[in-house]
């Protein structure tokens, strides 16, 4: 009998258990979309939240490997810091520098990313993008840009220019790419000196700051000076359309937040722990069913 999205499995001794980690964990909304994949699969997997401390990260990582998991989902404040626990990286991860899933095969522990994954997901699905020769901008250079521009660069990405207020993290991307992904040629660029030609230049602008989930202005950006063809991703996922994404649909910029992102790495993770397709359309489903509620 087909789920109907309120009747949720029984949990038994058999059920499979995964989970997330992170501190503090209240705001996820992966434990919404994951039980509801599982239950309209009809997999008996339960996804569990747990609010890790980072002094008990190592204590609780044994645990979960001492514990049988079938894996589980990485999230702020142990992305990084979890990497040294785990006995194999992905390329997804390692070139990233962190981890947001893991799957657990026997007693080993293998540490994924699939954060930039779904972004390459979302571009296509969403704005019809696949990245080419033209050149990409990205804002920000923290964890979120290193994991998107790795993704990109692996996805055929010709030219990346990454933006920040300051240059050290940007600079430091762009060492960590240019070893990894030479064929990908990477500038970096002052966010508060971005001029009109590098945004004419520019067939995608990618926000992988947190600016705007409480409606900040990114300042420093003209969307205006934007191509016509050119394309807006806001990783922020929020109920409400970022001022950035707002200010792109004004200027009739295809524009997305980053909901669809988060459901394509949570069909990402949900593949390869149980090893197939999450059913479509219904993370994205129950997602949309709490934003509007």
């Amino acid at each position: 009998m087909p789920w109907d999205g309120e009747d949720m499995p029984a949990v038994t001794g058999k059920t499979k258990v995964v989970g997330i980690i992170g501190y503090p964990i209240e705001h996820s909304l992966s434990p919404i979309m994951q039980n509801a994949a599982f239950a309209a699969a009809l997999l008996d997997y339960i996804y569990l939240p747990f609010a890790v401390a980072p002094e008990k990260l190592e204590a609780v990582v044994n645990g979960l490997r001492g514990l049988g998991f079938s894996g589980f989902n990485v999230t702020i404040p142990h992305k990084t810091s979890i990497m040294p626990l785990l006995d194999r990286l992905d390329e997804s991860a390692d070139a990233a520098g962190a981890v947001n899933t893991v799957k657990v095969i026997g007693s080993s522990l293998i540490g994924y990313n699939t954060d930039g994954d779904g972004l390459i997901v979302a571009l296509l699905s969403e704005l019809d993008y696949i990245p080419g020769s033209e050149q990409i901008l990205v804002i920000g250079a923290g964890g979120a840009a290193r994991g998107g521009i790795a993704a990109l660069c692996r996805a055929g990405a010709g030219k990346i220019l990454i933006c920040n207020r300051t240059l050290d993290n940007a600079y430091s991307i762009k060492s960590a790419m240019n070893s990894r992904y030479p064929e990908t040629e990477i500038d970096v660029a002052c966010l508060d000196q971005l001029t009109e030609k590098q945004l004419k230049a520019s067939s995608l602008l990618l926000n992988t700051t947190s600016l705007g989930m409480k409606g900040e202005e990114i300042k420093h950006i003209d969307i205006s000076s934007l191509p016509a063809s050119a394309k807006l991703y806001d990783m922020v996922y929020s109920k409400s359309a970022t001022p950035l994404v707002e200010r792109a649909l004004e200027s009739f910029i295809p524009a997305v937040n980053g909901i669809g992102m988060l459901v394509a790495q949570g069909e990402l993770a949900f593949k390869i722990w149980t090893g197939q397709n999450a059913p479509d359309g219904v993370m994205r489903g129950a997602l949309d069913h709490i934003c509007h509620s």
